[in-house]
């Protein structure tokens, strides 16, 4: 028998024929089994099949022991070809016993009857490429090619050879092996391409790479925290990052392991929701994750997965069954359905991004009898398949935005996805740019740079930041300090990173082989002006009726062409969804529109009194009186949307800055004229709010944002003396809310009296960027933020400045340590101002207690030290005595039946989260409650009977039950 070797070479041009069309199996299983070098092989991905294949095959026939290695890759993957490959295979490399070659082909051309009706046009488009022939009668006993032949009326159209493959077949049945593989070639096609940036000629175009090549892993963990759905999504993910690094780091996941076995049962999860703000790499994770089981490398337990995305069944209308879905979405499986779901347990449902879902979802709804037939509405379908009524068997995977309400309680596994860590950032950016000097300039600029830093672990950020960043630190940019290509700066803020995005995508489109780099601003602008008109007002219109998807109609009303989309800059900002029957379009992101949006705002608002008129109605819903401005005519926002606006806000600041300082003349009418007095005018209006109006933290951290994108000093010195208290408690700052915070309050020359930041999450590096402030701060809540023993030292030499203000500083929650809080009695030995100290539950041992008394024994400024919940010993208790004799004016409580006051206020903290029970998803609760139980526990029976004796057994009581409930949850 001729060798392995010398048999490629013989056949090669066979293997390439039967391969070329798709080589992506064959070139995957290689480079697993180490046939080919990860370089050779991403190298391979990014060439023309046909060519991927002839080399692959070159290198594979150098040596006998790949060519061996090739040929039992090929047993393993011959499903995704076709049966002349398969009988090849048998031939020459033999065969299970049990094991029939499929007669059928997997072709890419559709010979299916094309359906009728409005449904069935849905996703015709979906279907397109794909569909089977099979020669039914090879495949089916004598007794079953009869009763096809002469029974038809015993089943339902589409159900008669389905329930025929159904009795005779089962899935192992050369038949529907290959409708199986059918579908996974189809999925593969659709899954393994991502749109990127094509950096050989520098423009941004929708040139699409390989998602093996592009795709860059994510920070996914266990949803363990309390969400606060009303705060805009956005400003909530760098504080749960800050607290998840120094919690949970063990709970870190991987996308590929949303359904491994979970701690508690050993099981695999049947429901997971996997949340994450616009943007996060939601949809990119839930592709990477079909695209390997299509491949056969991932999730090999489940024999189908069926991928659905709720912006396409949002054109569903009419009431349909589970398997007219199905059906019509996957019409190649269509035959296989009913035999797919007599083994429910092996099939998966991926649900893809619901907060894009336009119906309602009634998930109180009372549980109904929903069969695979039962038609009802698509909202129906989806909560019978999320709450377990439909296909309970079945694995579920829903991607959600935060703000959309999915209750945990349906689920046994809900993670978040937080975007890039910092070494993924690194990694991103190196495979965006291929001048490797290019990616280490961006990156140098991005990690520089709070603002941009933070932004940048959002994948979709990190895309338009590389977008926008690119020509700036270009190789044949001759002097880069001054940027002379763009007139721009490189970006500070949000705002900045989109309006060099958009500037910089309509400069390689509007300037393409017709002008010179240093064509001016205002000309390149003025190119583009009335469609970036006619496109932002079709992005403000709608953005405040929440409307994202766009018919060919909608875009004609605006003066928007679509065939003038694909070609020019639009390309870049409006996506025609090719997938849709019907011809619908959105914008490439949903910040996008809000950009789109604020320029429009920004270039049509120029009086002081419409613009303070239109922050009135997105800040606060308050609609003007009279207004001559189109733009706050007939606008009806719904007050419970306002908080959605938030970024839109921003973008409008930064945007009307922009403005002022010239930056988009080319766009401006020049007929309008600029009102003198816009930014001082701006600054009573942020100051009048911040004096008189009582609003939510959340609108309160929006304004100061407003002001740091506007980066007026004149607005910013008139409103900031204004802020006298800040309570941002609870909720999760990232450090560009720092930043905004720390931006605003410099410029007031008072004392803050109160700065809550409690439970804000705000980590080591939020509260150096506040650093500048904190002495001016009387009041000062760090209670539970992630902090540790760097963070005591930094609040020590802000407690040792002379210009130190602090009178009340709560450290509580906060892994200080005995290294940190010695730092700190360090500090008060020299400090005159603080007054109370709260160290509950900082992890103080006895070796934190050491120089306390020497230290607290000379400082004449402090009344009251809480301790508590801290393992300090014996001799910690006793030098607690000696200072109380040193210091009687001086009220330290080291243990929880000291203090009325401080029982109840525990108490209260305890029945709060009674109340509400997704705060013990939280680890930094959870580790709290064991901390006062340890410290209730060591008082035990020393406590004598009393008021406070009875507040500390009931507290005690309260604990116990709260974390017994816990672990018998499971959570």
């Amino acid at each position: 028998m001729s060798s392995a070797q010398q048999l490629l070479r013989a056949q090669r041009d066979l293997l390439l024929k039967w391969t070329c069309d798709h080589p992506a199996p064959l070139l995957r299983w290689l480079h697993d089994e180490e046939v080919l070098s990860p370089s050779f092989y991403f190298s391979l991905l990014e060439k023309p099949p046909s060519d991927a294949v002839a080399k692959a095959l070159d290198t594979v026939c150098t040596s006998e022991e790949s060519s061996q290695r090739f040929l039992e890759v090929l047993k393993e993957v011959q499903d995704y070809y076709c049966k002349d490959l398969h009988l090849w295979v048998d031939r020459h490399c033999g065969s299970d016993a049990n094991r029939q070659p499929p007669s059928g082909v997997v072709k890419a051309e559709d010979e299916h009857k094309k359906p009728k009706g409005a449904f069935a046009k849905l996703f015709k488009r979906k279907n397109k490429g794909f569909s089977i022939r099979v020669e039914v009668k090879e495949m089916l006993p004598v007794q079953g090619v009869q009763e096809l032949q002469l029974d038809h009326s015993r089943f339902p159209c589409c159900y008669r050879l389905s329930r025929i493959c159904d009795c005779y077949l089962g899935m192992d049945h050369p038949f529907n092996r290959v409708l199986i593989s059918a579908h996974k070639t189809t999925l593969l096609k659709r899954m393994e391409e991502l749109k990127c940036y094509s950096e050989g000629s520098r423009e941004a175009s929708n040139s699409a790479s390989h998602i093996e090549i592009r795709y860059t892993d994510l920070f996914v963990t266990e949803d363990n925290d309390f969400t606060d759905s009303s705060q805009h999504e956005y400003f909530d993910l760098a504080s749960r990052r800050a607290r998840i690094y120094v919690h949970q780091s063990c709970q870190r996941i991987r996308p590929s392991q949303l359904l491994s076995p979970q701690e508690t049962t050993g099981q695999p999860p049947k429901r997971v929701k996997v949340k994450g703000i616009a943007g996060i790499g939601k949809s990119v994770a839930v592709q990477r994750l079909v695209y390997e089981w299509a491949i056969g490398k991932s999730m090999r337990e489940f024999t189908c997965i069926f991928d659905l995305c709720f912006r396409e069944l949002n054109l569903i209308e009419t009431p349909l069954s589970l398997l007219d879905l199905l059906g019509e979405r996957f019409r190649y499986l269509k035959d296989a359905l009913p035999n797919l779901f007599t083994a429910p347990k092996s099939l998966l449902f991926i649900l893809d991004g619901l907060d894009e879902f336009k119906f309602f979802l009634d998930w109180n709804s009372r549980d109904k009898n929903i069969g695979l037939e039962s038609k009802v509405t698509v909202s129906e379908l989806i909560v019978a398949l999320v709450k377990g009524n439909l296909l309970p068997e079945a694995s579920i995977i829903l991607t959600t935005r935060p703000s959309t309400e999915a209750p945990k309680h349906f689920f046994q596994r809900c993670c978040v996805v937080l975007g890039f860590e910092e070494n993924q950032v690194k990694e991103y950016t190196t495979k965006f740019y291929k001048d490797r000097e290019v990616a280490e300039k961006v990156y140098d600029y991005i990690s520089n740079n709070d603002n941009i830093f933070v932004l940048s672990f959002i994948p979709l950020y990190c895309y338009i930041i590389c977008m926008a960043m690119g020509e700036f630190f270009s190789s044949d940019t001759q002097d880069v300090g001054d940027f002379k290509s763009l007139e721009l700066n490189p970006p500070r803020t949000v705002s900045e990173v989109y309006l060099c995005y958009l500037f910089t995508t309509v400069k390689h489109h509007a300037l393409r082989g017709s002008a010179e780099r240093s064509t001016q601003r205002s000309e390149v602008l003025s190119l583009a002006k009335q469609q970036l008109t006619n496109l932002g007002k079709l992005a403000y219109e709608n953005l405040l009726q929440r409307k994202i998807m766009f018919s060919k109609e909608d875009l004609e009303r605006y003066g928007v062409t679509p065939a003038e989309i694909q070609g020019t800059f639009l390309c870049q900002i409006l996506h025609p969804l090719k997938e849709e029957a019907v011809d619908m379009f959105s914008f490439f992101h949903l910040t996008v529109q809000e950009h789109l949006g604020a320029l429009y705002c920004a270039l049509n608002l120029f009086s002081q009194e419409d613009i303070t008129q239109a922050l009135n109605l997105w800040c606060f819903g308050l609609h003007p009186p009279s207004t001559t401005s189109t733009l706050l005519k007939n606008i009806d926002p719904n007050i419970d949307m306002l908080d959605s606006l938030q970024m839109f806000t921003r973008f409008f600041m930064g945007l009307l800055r922009a403005r002022l300082e010239s930056q988009l003349d080319g766009l401006v009418d020049p007929s309008m004229e600029e009102e003198n007095g816009v930014p001082a005018g701006l600054g009573l209006w942020f100051k009048d709010q911040f004096k008189d109006r009582k609003m939510k933290n959340e609108t309160a951290l929006n304004l100061l944002h407003c002001l740091m994108e506007f980066h007026m000093k004149e607005t910013t010195t008139i409103a900031a003396p204004e802020i006298k208290k800040l309570n941002l408690f609870k909720m999760k700052l990232s450090i560009v809310d720092c930043a905004a915070m720390h931006y605003v309050l410099k410029f007031s020359p008072h004392t803050l009296q109160e700065l809550n930041l409690g439970y804000s999450n705000i980590g080591n590096r939020g509260l150096h960027r506040l650093r500048p402030i904190l002495h001016r701060c009387e009041s000062l809540y760090l209670r539970y933020n992630c902090l540790d023993w760097q963070a005591a030292i930094l609040e020590s030499a802000i407690l040792k400045s002379k210009e130190c203000q602090v009178k009340k500083l709560f450290m509580c929650g906060n892994n200080l340590g005995p290294e940190g809080v010695n730092e700190l009695w360090r500090a008060l030995e020299q400090n005159s101002t603080v007054e109370e100290l709260y160290l509950d539950i900082t992890g103080v041992t006895e070796k934190g207690t050491e120089n306390i008394v020497n230290c607290l024994g000379k400082n004449a400024s402090l009344r009251i030290l809480t301790i508590v919940g801290n393992e300090i010993g014996e001799v910690g208790r006793e030098r607690l005595r000696e200072l109380q004799k040193l210091r009687p004016d001086l009220r330290i409580i080291a243990n929880f039946v000291e203090d009325l006051g401080l029982l109840q206020a525990y108490l209260g903290w305890v029945d709060e989260i009674c109340a509400d029970r997704d705060q013990m998803d939280s680890v930094k609760n959870v580790d709290a409650l064991q901390s006062v139980l340890n410290s209730l526990q060591g008082v035990g029976g020393k406590v004598e009977k009393g008021e406070n004796a009875g507040k500390a057994m009931e507290l005690r009581t309260k604990i116990e039950e709260l974390l017994k409930s816990h672990m018998i949850g499971g959570r």
